[in-house]
């Protein structure tokens, strides 16, 4: 009687541990269905929502998915959350340009976060209509190169660093030695012309002349409050700010929502979503289980 009992609680443990991995698989399945399927449904009219977020710097992707929201005919406005410190010249630039393209062909609206300074303050220039919180760090007008020369701590240790080079100026400043004067003399040139390009562009689109753009300028870093008292920004805020400003001045209807967009909202994400690696792993898993105790059909049916 007891072996008998042990098969038939064997049995019914295995019955379990088979129905347990079939009901999984099938969950699975089905929830990969449904989110393609939300996913694949008809477009409706939305306000797109992009943030950009921590140090800038090139990003073809990130612009690919602007130009994608600059076509799209659903997305009737862009919101831009902007929280960043800055980053590089060449990587702000083409942010700007990128979402340019967007403001090309529909309204866009930036919300600055804790930070958007330097290049999230550039990011902020491409928008329509800049929105930040009283206590939003921006500003920070300027480029700036710094290098370290740890020439006298080398020679503490009794490393020297040889230099072959084919002309003065390559790879200089160096940290390993003292900058020449020609050398500092070529940086400055390089910064300059960054900077110049940096205020031609506040003037630009803030509308007011090179002189004052020059005097904001200067490097500093301003509260929300003093940005829009020296007409850096235009409005104290948040969301509820923007898309009201999106409302009255540009035509937005009341009712469209903000739909956050993602690089990952690509086809091929998609489709990894519908028949993502979660569910083919739990049918693999399942199939092998069967697989490997043919006995257990007899068993289950």
């Amino acid at each position: 009687m007891s072996d008998s009992a042990d098969h038939i609680a064997a049995r019914r443990r295995l019955r379990r541990r088979v129905a347990f991995w079939r009901i999984a698989a099938i969950l699975a399945l089905c929830a990969a269905i449904g989110a393609a399927g939300w996913r694949f449904a008809p477009e409706r009219d939305h306000v797109a929502r992009v943030e950009i977020l921590g140090v800038i710097f090139d990003d073809p992707v990130r612009d690919d998915l602007l130009r994608e929201i600059a076509e799209d005919e659903n997305a009737r406005a862009l919101l831009v959350r902007i929280d960043s410190p800055g980053g590089s010249v060449a990587g702000s630039e083409a942010l700007f340009a990128a979402l340019r393209d967007v403001a090309e062909a529909k309204p866009v609206v930036a919300v600055m976060g804790e930070v958007a300074a330097s290049g999230g303050y550039i990011a902020a220039l491409a928008a329509d209509h800049v929105v930040a919180r009283g206590g939003t760090i921006t500003g920070s007008i300027g480029v700036v190169a710094e290098y370290p020369n740890v020439e006298e701590l080398l020679g503490m240790i009794g490393v020297e660093v040889s230099r072959v080079a084919s002309a003065p100026l390559k790879a200089e400043p160096s940290p390993f030695r003292a900058p020449t004067e020609e050398a500092i003399a070529a940086q400055r040139l390089l910064i300059e012309d960054s900077y110049d390009w940096f205020v031609a562009l506040v003037a630009e689109r803030r509308g007011m002349d090179a002189a004052r753009a020059r005097a904001l300028g200067d490097g500093r870093v301003y509260t929300g409050r003093q940005a829009v008292e020296n007409g850096l920004i235009d409005e104290i805020g948040g969301e509820e700010a923007a898309m009201r400003w999106l409302r009255a001045e540009r035509g937005v209807p009341d009712d469209l929502p903000l739909r956050d967009r993602r690089p990952e909202d690509g086809p091929a994400e998609l489709l990894d979503l519908a028949f993502g690696a979660q569910a083919a792993a739990l049918l693999a898993r399942f199939d092998a289980h069967w697989a490997q105790r043919p006995h257990l059909r007899a068993i289950l049916r």
